[in-house]
């Protein structure tokens, strides 16, 4: 989520502002700024009727859309997925290991796979093996893979938390906005009855004579214009109301009645200036330390680090181990049972003067039969067990420059990471530098407002005086009246753009958003 609230708010109240002191002419485009709205008035399953009622604390708007806001959740979500992708890198460490089976039918003339003999008959044969295989080395890059992931997985965290500052920030921003609306709508309210009771006073001098018939259509004409300024001023409110619903995540219906608690803000010019208050230089320091955009940049460079690691193990050769058991079983295999049975004497015959005599001896030689019997399966699948172990070495000689280009990308990449690092710390000053430039101005502005706005009643109280009494036309009246209101809008305007910018400083120092 790209924050809107430190560039975005003071157009925003200039805008409101600024366009309520043109003698009621509408405020500037306001709802283009405002963010898009949730897909649906529920969160997860939480229905939007389970939101708090009542008027909303700062705190509580910030709480609850922190809780339910999408951005904030597909964050989490991503940083969930990225610790799955932790932990199966770590599994990679695990060697792994398969049991296959397969059963075969052959019909007609075919060889018995364990006796190698060609035979016409059908044949069912089963074949099992169990292999596992582990890597033993291959450049470090299993290990640098998990260490990248555990960077990576971090970096994703710091995200979520640098999601929820941003939400945070642009919930106060919009929780202002109400405020400025509100006030920049009371503020009309009374000018609105100050001129109707000034409508009604020019009738009544014009009845009696007192006036000329200009001044009450100059005060009738100046009544219609409050009360288009009037009007506008609620519009904003309304888009006021509706940006932070939206924020919220609420039922865009409950818009209308939303509703927040206004606290009391003391006057910027009884506060200590703002360059004696604040350090630019010494706010950057702490944030520096403390923002998660600025820890997820450093935890990418160091991951950049560890993928240059990786790719330079591709130069390392790899030494791999595997092993296994396998075994089979063939319907035409037989198996052969040889009995022996009892002996038979044989004579012996012996060489007498060259004439074979038989002698007083016989030689008893036993009655072997062979018998055919069917080879059961468990006792094939024992007997035609094999284990084979085997070392594999993969030594890189030559793969078209694939690794080199694989190293000089990943150098490549480490320089990316490193200048987004020193971009965002770079952000960060700026965001810091021209939030105190602006608190500090609208300081000043306020406290010049101020003085402003005394002199500018002193001097249309002169003018109402003189209006009523004839001695000034309606057109120079106006002119009084205007100049007062310009100087009061832009007076709440600078009012609640140093709160908000001061508050920003705050949070970037640590301390949270209150109001």
């Amino acid at each position: 989520m790209k924050p809107r609230n430190t560039l975005f708010l003071p157009l925003s109240l200039r805008a409101i502002a600024g366009g309520l002191a043109l003698s009621g002419l509408a405020a500037g485009p306001v709802a283009a700024q405002t963010p898009a709205a949730a897909p649906a008035p529920t969160v997860l399953g939480v229905p939007a009727a389970a939101a708090p009622t009542g008027p909303w604390t700062l705190q509580a708007a910030v709480d609850y859309a922190l809780a339910h806001n999408l951005t904030v959740q597909a964050s989490d979500l991503n940083a969930q997925q990225q610790l799955t992708s932790v932990r199966l890198n770590r599994a990679a460490l695990l060697p792994s290991l398969g049991l296959s089976g397969t059963q075969g039918f052959n019909f007609g003339t075919n060889r018995d796979p364990f006796t190698n003999q060609f035979q016409q008959l059908n044949v069912r044969s089963n074949n099992f093996a169990l292999q596992g295989q582990a890597t033993l080395f291959s450049g470090f890059q299993l290990r640098n893979t998990i260490k990248q992931g555990v960077l990576e997985a971090e970096a994703t965290r710091f995200d979520v938390e640098k999601a929820r500052n941003d939400l945070s920030l642009n919930v106060a921003s919009s929780f202002l906005q109400l405020l400025l609306a509100q006030e920049l709508i009371r503020a009309s309210e009374a000018r609105l009855s100050t001129t109707q009771a000034q409508v009604s006073r020019s009738e009544k001098l014009l009845k009696a004579g007192a006036v000329a018939e200009g001044n009450v259509l100059d005060s009738r004409a100046q009544l219609a214009g409050e009360e288009r300024t009037l009007v506008t001023a609620q519009n904003q409110l309304a888009l006021a109301q509706l940006s932070l619903v939206q924020l919220l995540n609420l039922d865009p219906a409950a818009a209308g009645r939303f509703s927040v608690v206004a606290p009391t803000l003391p006057d910027p010019a009884t506060l200590a200036p703002a360059s004696d208050a604040l350090d630019p230089n010494a706010t950057f320091e702490m944030a520096r330390q403390r923002q998660p955009e600025i820890k997820a940049a450093d935890l990418r460079v160091n991951s950049a680090q560890r993928g240059l690691e990786i790719a330079r193990g591709s130069y390392y050769p790899r030494l791999t181990v595997a092993g296994g058991v396998q075994t089979g079983f063939s319907s035409a295999r037989t198996q052969f049972l040889r009995t022996v049975g009892e002996p038979i004497p044989v004579p012996v015959l012996q060489n007498v003067g060259g004439n074979y005599m038989p002698s007083p001896y016989v030689l008893l030689s036993p009655q072997v039969t062979s018998e055919a019997l069917p080879y059961r399966f468990f006792d094939q699948l024992a007997d035609n067990r094999g284990e084979f172990l085997q070392f594999s070495l993969n030594v890189p000689i030559l793969n078209g420059l694939q690794t080199r280009v694989g190293v000089q990308r990943a150098q490549i990449t480490v320089q990316q990471a490193t200048l987004r690092a020193e971009q965002v710390k770079l952000q960060l000053r700026q965001t810091i530098q021209q939030s105190y430039a602006d608190a500090l101005a609208a300081q000043r502005r306020y406290a010049a407002s101020s003085r402003q706005v005394e002199a500018l009643s002193l001097a249309f109280r002169n003018a109402e005086i003189r209006f009523n009494n004839g001695l000034l036309n309606g057109t120079d009246f106006n002119i009084a009246r205007n100049n007062l209101t310009a100087a009061q809008s832009d007076m709440i305007q600078a009012k609640y753009e140093f709160f908000f910018r001061y508050k920003v400083l705050d949070f970037y120092q640590g301390k949270p958003l209150t109001l």
